[in-house]
């Protein structure tokens, strides 16, 4: 059976993103205006790129290289076409990352956002170490008591997504992060209009890693 993520339009899960009672896409284009040049990368990587959300915010020569990983080809399409002036740059990846056998470039930054929900922290933990960044940035959503997915009138469209759903608990993942070689540098909070929190995790590479 197909990933969920292969299956859900990108028109769907954008409207229920940008929804008012959710409002995600926007809180999470916030994040990535900071996000994108908040460390020196010549390569960027980012994880679940869906349709490439705070692409916009880059200029030309401001990357050698991005990749844009995502199971859903879809939306590697949708960026491609949305984002022209990214195009000479730009390397769309479209691989299922929970399979152990995919092997990704490397890049000098991965940015990993509402994503690690969906693989878990052993997966993404394997893919940082393989990828071997100086810098990860990754944001997890805290539900306090609300459901995985929040209410909007496209909600039934994210019906399967409790195959492939993780509570990922920040803690645990920074404790994984550390077995690999990477230290937690920036925690930051941003709360939702329904309750829910973004929360961010930023990760440099240790200098025992580098090292090896």
């Amino acid at each position: 059976m197909a990933n969920p993520w292969e299956e859900i339009r990108l028109c769907d899960y954008e409207a229920h993103m940008c929804s008012e009672e959710v409002y995600q896409l926007q809180a999470v284009n916030c994040l990535m205006a900071d996000q994108l040049f908040a460390y020196n990368a010549e390569t960027l990587m980012i994880l679940g790129i869906t349709g490439g959300n705070g692409l916009e915010y880059i200029h030309p020569g401001e990357f050698e290289r991005i990749y844009g990983v995502d199971i859903n080809q879809n939306y590697l399409t949708a960026c491609e076409d949305r984002y022209p002036e990214c195009r000479e740059i730009f390397e769309p990846i479209c691989t299922d990352i929970r399979d152990k056998a995919t092997s990704l470039p490397y890049a000098d930054y991965v940015i990993a956002n509402l994503l690690i929900e969906y693989v878990g922290c052993d997966c993404f933990c394997r893919v940082i170490a393989q990828v071997s960044p100086e810098f990860v940035s990754c944001c997890l959503i805290e539900n306090g008591d609300q459901n995985v997915v929040s209410d909007s009138k496209y909600a039934n469209v994210f019906d399967r997504l409790d195959e492939v759903y993780f509570r990922i608990e920040e803690n645990e993942l920074t404790k994984k992060m550390e077995k690999i070689g990477y230290t937690n540098i920036l925690r930051e909070v941003k709360n939702l209009p329904n309750g829910k929190s973004l929360v961010r995790l930023d990760y440099h590479v240790s200098e025992a890693r580098t090292r090896v």
